[in-house]
């Protein structure tokens, strides 16, 4: 039987044994092993868009930054490609290991 994928979909070495512990996906709540799940990183404000000008206003100090959410997110494969976090790639581009170009960070004025 022909094998799919080198590690089988997850992330350790071909020689590996052993079990990896299981995290929740996000979106389903399936236990995924932690190697396998699609993992994000999203960082957000804490505060919406429309309200920042408002706050920034209304602040006694003058540099104030407003602070983040940082949250890491683990999706199963199935959720991740139905919320369209990943997607389904041809054979051939299923050997490109390297992650895909990332667009140039836009600068702040």
């Amino acid at each position: 039987m022909p094998k799919k994928r080198r590690a089988n979909g997850r992330n350790k070495p071909s020689g590996a044994r052993g079990h990896v512990k299981r995290v929740f996906c996000e979106s389903s709540g399936a236990l995924v092993p932690k190697d396998k799940a699609v993992k994000r990183f999203i960082v957000r404000n804490m505060v919406e868009s429309a309200a920042i000008r408002d706050l920034q206003e209304a602040c006694a100090y003058e540099t104030y930054t407003l602070p983040k959410m940082y949250r890491k997110v683990h999706y199963s494969i199935s959720a991740a490609i139905h919320s369209k976090v990943v997607r389904v790639r041809s054979r051939e581009a299923r050997r490109i290991r390297e992650p895909p170009r990332r667009a140039p960070r836009r600068q702040e004025k």
